[in-house]
């Protein structure tokens, strides 16, 4: 397994880019009060049929030519099995695919969130042209980061910049702290 969730997220956010996804959207939803992390992430890429889809998770099915396993998905829902959690895909060819994974926050075996701001920056990294939407959601606050809001205010300046690059992965940072400070 994966050290924390944020490094889960990584592997089908990649899939997700790799897909050719134009839109992607990451949303966490951190509760306290619902003993629950329910993480979503929603592109509008290739899609998968509905055989690809019911086999999505068996890490013996890949659409990779490079090697015969894919494991993100099947160590995402079986760490929702492990978690008292839940999972589920919902893929559409041409359309995209939503996948929404749930872990009980206070289980034993639930790793920590990780650094959502890293896998951030590392997903605009693989496509800087994506629109790339993160929210996060507490009890009591909630956050969001649209890379289309900040390709706006740079008029003209690439997200590739390494500085933008580090200022979006501390300002995701930063944002997350804030509102989980607001929860407790």
């Amino acid at each position: 397994m994966m050290e924390d969730l944020a490094m889960h997220l990584l592997e089908i956010l990649m899939n997700s880019v790799k897909a050719g996804a134009g839109t992607l959207t990451l949303k966490i939803y951190d509760s306290w009060l619902d003993n629950v992390i329910r993480m979503t992430i929603i592109d509008d890429g290739c899609g998968m049929d509905e055989e690809m889809a019911k086999k999505a998770a068996d890490p013996f099915t890949t659409s990779r030519t490079t090697r015969k396993i894919g494991m993100g998905l099947a160590f995402m829902k079986g760490l929702t099995e492990t978690c008292n959690g839940s999972f589920s895909l919902d893929s559409e060819v041409g359309k995209g695919t939503t996948i929404t994974a749930e872990v009980e926050k206070e289980c034993i075996d639930t790793p920590p969130l990780g650094d959502l701001g890293e896998i951030s920056m590392e997903t605009i990294q693989a496509n800087p042209d994506i629109d790339y939407t993160l929210e996060y959601t507490t009890d009591s606050n909630h956050f969001i980061f649209t890379s289309m809001e900040v390709r706006k205010e740079l008029d003209g300046v690439s997200l590739m910049e390494p500085e933008i690059l580090l200022w979006i992965k501390e300002y995701i940072n930063q944002g997350i702290e804030q509102a989980k400070e607001d929860t407790l």
